[in-house]
């Protein structure tokens, strides 16, 4: 349990721009479960979002149950703040905290190659930006060992830089690792669970859920709380602008490819259909990333786990990066200076692309394993609600 003291030294900590150590795995697993036992025999919050309805079918809480309903929080601050055993109340109640911590324990236990997994505690903005840079300029050094970094206009023929062939090996095996290894994540994690067969309508409603980000309204529909107790939908708009810009640019990449096996080679026109998916997405990639950074700098302390700040800005940076350099290289892409454009928007992605399973986005897989668990529970009678009657 945490003090109020020992809260304000962390608020204080952050403000000075201190680092807080990471909270050990058992002890959050523990913490929780603690906060669980007290938040089941409240149930003031059964209304808010899913983690309480799935919390009141089970009287006591195993690490697999505890690592479930983490992975079903959104973390939207509600229920600290209608929470009368929230800090300074000697129950120290702070359910966003609690369930963050365990989340990132979520996402070292189940990564692969399973030593990959310290990489959660120690992805921070620096690193991705080292990351991407040092991707970038090593690309950027090839050109300019080719005597190709400068040259006459290509009309956006980025394949006249780098050979097609080349971009999709080095690419495709970015993309297929980080897929790769968050597939077996996700499976590990859904390993030994059994809440019952998937249906039509249990995926449907989780794809729903997911989609919609239907848990970021706080139970409330009026959005997450700000620290001053104020409701924001603010987060979760930003949230559908990165997620929909980011499938949108995969939409971008996915119809080039068809195009170009279809004997349509780029370069393609600004009006054609994978440059307008593209800007659209790389302009949401612009402003979701934009907005959840400007949010997070300014959260309170309180609301989640601030040792993972430093992951979650890390991710958030990259790819809004990503998005910068691809719009740039868009806007630059029939003058001589295409190449160099080139080399840096690529050396963004192939650092998020390495990046994925190790770091925030990983939250999106374990949170859809989640979500589809509590869609087929919720169809199943509840044994304790049977056995009280």
């Amino acid at each position: 349990m945490q003090s109020l003291d020992a809260l304000a030294r962390e608020a204080v900590a952050l403000a000075n721009g201190e680092v807080v150590p990471a909270t050990d795995s058992a002890a959050a697993t523990t913490e929780a479960a603690r906060q669980m036992q007290i938040c089941n025999a409240c149930r003031y919050c059964e209304t808010f979002c899913a983690v309480f309805p799935a919390m009141t079918r089970r009287l006591d809480f195993n690490a697999g149950d505890i690592h479930y309903l983490a992975n079903l929080c959104h973390n939207c601050g509600a229920c600290l703040h209608a929470c009368q055993y929230a800090p300074p109340h000697e129950f120290a109640v702070n359910v966003p905290r609690a369930m963050a911590q365990v989340r990132q324990q979520t996402y070292t236990d189940h990564a692969w190659p399973q030593a990959l997994g310290a990489l959660y505690r120690h992805n921070g903005v620096t690193l991705a930006l080292a990351g991407a840079g040092g991707l970038a300029l090593f690309l950027v050094l090839v050109l300019a060992l080719r005597g190709t970094l400068l040259h006459e206009p290509l009309a956006g023929n980025f394949y006249a830089v780098f050979p097609h062939n080349l971009l999709v090996a080095l690419f495709g095996a970015a993309f297929g690792w980080a897929v790769l290894a968050l597939g077996i994540g996700a499976s590990r994690f859904w390993r030994g669970r059994t809440p019952g067969a998937v249906t039509g309508a249990s995926a449907a409603e989780a794809a729903h859920n997911a989609l919609a980000l239907t848990y970021l309204d706080g139970g409330h529909h009026e959005g997450c709380n700000e620290s001053d107790d104020r409701y924001t939908l603010a987060r979760r708009r930003f949230h559908h602008l990165t997620f929909y810009g980011f499938l949108l640019c995969f939409a971008s990449t996915g119809v080039a490819t068809l195009y170009h096996y279809a004997g349509h080679p780029a370069p393609y026109p600004v009006t054609s259909l994978p440059v307008l998916l593209g800007t659209l997405g790389g302009l949401g990639l612009l402003a979701g990333p934009a907005g959840l950074l400007w949010l997070n700098l300014r959260r309170h302390p309180l609301h989640g786990d601030p040792a993972q700040r430093p992951m979650d800005r890390a991710f958030i940076v990259l790819l809004f990066a990503t998005s910068l350099t691809g719009l740039a290289l868009l806007a630059g892409r029939d003058t001589g200076a295409m190449a160099l454009l080139l080399a840096v928007h690529l050396g963004c992605v192939l650092a998020l692309f390495l990046t994925l399973p190790y770091g925030k986005f990983a939250h999106a897989v374990y949170r859809c394993a989640a979500l589809l668990q509590w869609a087929i529970e919720r169809r199943q009678p509840n044994r304790l609600q049977l056995g009280a009657d």
